[in-house]
């Protein structure tokens, strides 16, 4: 494959071709990289055809065409799976960037055993829905060895709108569980607010556009109000059932730190409630249907 390809186009490879790792693919082709990606769905890899990178029929094959790697993975399960076959192929100085929301000890574990083979595993989550990663509105949480991440740079800025370095590996997972508390809250009180003005008569298009530039607005307000206001939940950028996980990451940092957090832990009864209401494989910005039906329920008389 990789004897009839231009010498001078930046390579890279991508491991994961759901939401987040076909729009990274995708903008890393349109800034000028020969994509090699890989995902065990035919239809995934199909998508990397037409957008116009290279489809993989397996990881050993991705790592002959590209020495860094972008990780966008699903489970604790995949990345052990994923830094095993890196292991097999022997390519050492490969670098790789994982990118999901996992624990941090499962990222640790297997950085530890890819650095006895000569390997590097860079701890690199991203602050960002799916609709902004086909925008390249995406934030790079980098940590880990810094000589490998400034290796990474040219890629991070290939399909993201800022990269931070921000130290030593573990440290971007703590990040991005931060921000993430930050989210849980925002998107509730995104969903409260659009109630509240649409009971009260007011346009719910206008709330958006109004409140999202003023001080009462957020980025959550901006991505996730037009979706609540239109309704269309159905088309998940971050699924309720997928960010159930992440939720619990941020449980399990609040409890290790011994740190008091009422605003998040009166959001959690919300997203179980959309997961028991149907809403598991929609959008989070299903908690506004939650609420407009505990509305309801409330205003029926007995």
């Amino acid at each position: 494959m990789n004897s009839t390809l231009p010498a001078n186009r930046p390579r890279v490879g991508v491991i994961g071709l759901g939401i987040m790792g076909s729009a990274m693919s995708t903008n890393l082709i349109t800034a000028g990289f020969d994509v090699f990606g890989y995902d065990p769905v035919a239809a995934a890899r199909q998508r990397l055809r037409k957008a116009g990178g290279h489809a993989c029929k397996n990881i050993s094959d991705v790592t002959h065409n590209a020495q860094h790697l972008v990780l966008s993975l699903p489970s604790e399960a995949a990345l052990d799976r994923v830094c095993k076959e890196l292991l097999s192929t022997g390519h050492k100085g490969l670098i790789a960037a994982e990118t999901s929301t996992l624990p941090e000890a499962c990222k640790l574990r297997n950085k530890n055993m890819l650095a006895r083979h000569g390997m590097t595993l860079l701890d690199c989550p991203l602050s960002g829905t799916g609709a902004q990663a086909v925008t390249r509105d995406l934030a790079v949480y980098a940590s880990g060895n810094a000589k490998a991440i400034k290796s990474m740079h040219r890629v991070f800025d290939g399909f993201a709108r800022v990269r931070y370095d921000v130290g030593e590996f573990g440290n971007g997972m703590r990040m991005k569980l931060v921000a993430n508390l930050l989210v849980a809250i925002h998107n509730v009180s995104s969903a409260e607010a659009l109630l509240m003005g649409a009971r009260a008569g007011l346009d719910p298009a206008m709330i958006v556009k109004v409140v999202a530039d003023g001080a009462g607005g957020s980025r959550m307000l901006q991505v996730r109000g037009p979706t609540m206001m239109n309704r269309s939940w159905e088309n998940a950028t971050m699924k309720v059932s997928t960010w159930q996980k992440d939720m619990k990451l941020i449980q399990d940092l609040l409890h290790a730190t011994d740190t008091p957090a009422p605003l998040f832990s009166a959001t959690l009864p919300i997203y179980n409630a959309a997961m028991a209401m149907g809403h598991g494989m929609d959008d989070t910005a299903a908690v506004y249907d939650v609420l407009e039906r505990w509305t309801q329920s409330i205003g029926k008389k007995p």
